[in-house]
């Protein structure tokens, strides 16, 4: 998942969505999203397991 979000920005970048925006914005903005998807992964996977037990 980690790498979608290094291909999406990547692909902003030469697309130019994410080049008028300073890098250092671009690397926490990043960093936030994959926080987020990461915190997601593992509410999921709890979850998952949680409802597959009972």
């Amino acid at each position: 998942m980690l790498f979608l979000v290094a291909a999406l920005l990547l692909l902003g970048v030469v697309l130019g969505t994410v080049a008028h925006a300073p890098l250092p914005v671009t690397v926490v903005a990043s960093v936030v999203i994959g926080v987020w998807l990461a915190v997601f992964a593992v509410r999921e996977r709890r979850g998952r397991r949680r409802h597959t037990a009972n």
